[in-house]
């Protein structure tokens, strides 16, 4: 039985600027699934720091994914005109799309203009965290460096988080939607 070996490539620019967005990127998922998951966190304050920032931190993290978008652009050579291209790497240009219009909608402007539909925008977030996730994973496949087991555990551990999140919030509104002891349910039935 042959073991997989991984050899670990040296830092680049383009790297250390992926693994900063990525990291920029989990503090604003950050807030709302530690408050859910973990409510003891409330008290500490981290939740309601990370809320306080997030459209600053989530700015950062564009700005950062822009860069290493851009310094994999210049070396690469990429033909912007090439259909390919797009098909090659879909899962960072879906991604810059996304984080794109979160950046652009990071405004109280934004939110006054697109009131309930502006919620409905932000959540693209979630389906960023998995193309983000499938971006690392098939990009660093063969050329892993020191920072890629670290940035896809914690990206991992923000979707488990996540999903508990969502499994949780499930659970309450069904325990909302069910009557309560003792109370008798009216079926409307019609007289016929």
């Amino acid at each position: 039985m042959q073991l997989i070996t991984m050899d670990l490539d040296t830092f680049s620019q383009a790297s250390i600027l992926g693994f900063a967005a990525l990291a920029a990127y989990i503090l604003t998922l950050l807030p709302t699934n530690l408050r859910i998951v973990f409510p003891i966190t409330k008290k500490t304050g981290i939740p309601q720091w990370l809320l306080k920032y997030r459209r600053i931190i989530g700015l950062l993290s564009f700005f950062l994914a822009v860069l290493h978008g851009f310094i994999f652009f210049k070396q690469r050579n990429f033909d912007v005109f090439d259909i390919k291209t797009y098909f090659v790497y879909f899962q960072g240009v879906s991604t810059f799309i996304i984080f794109t219009l979160l950046a652009i909608t990071s405004n109280d402007w934004s939110v006054k203009r697109l009131k309930k539909n502006w919620k409905k925008l932000q959540s693209l977030t979630y389906l960023a965290m998995f193309l983000v996730t499938w971006h690392i994973w098939e990009r660093m496949t063969g050329h892993w460096t020191y920072l890629t087991p670290v940035g896809i555990a914690a990206i991992t551990a923000t979707i488990v988080l996540f999903l508990c999140r969502v499994w949780i919030q499930r659970q309450s509104r069904q325990q909302k939607n069910q009557p309560k002891k003792g109370q008798v349910t009216v079926r409307n039935q019609s007289v016929g």
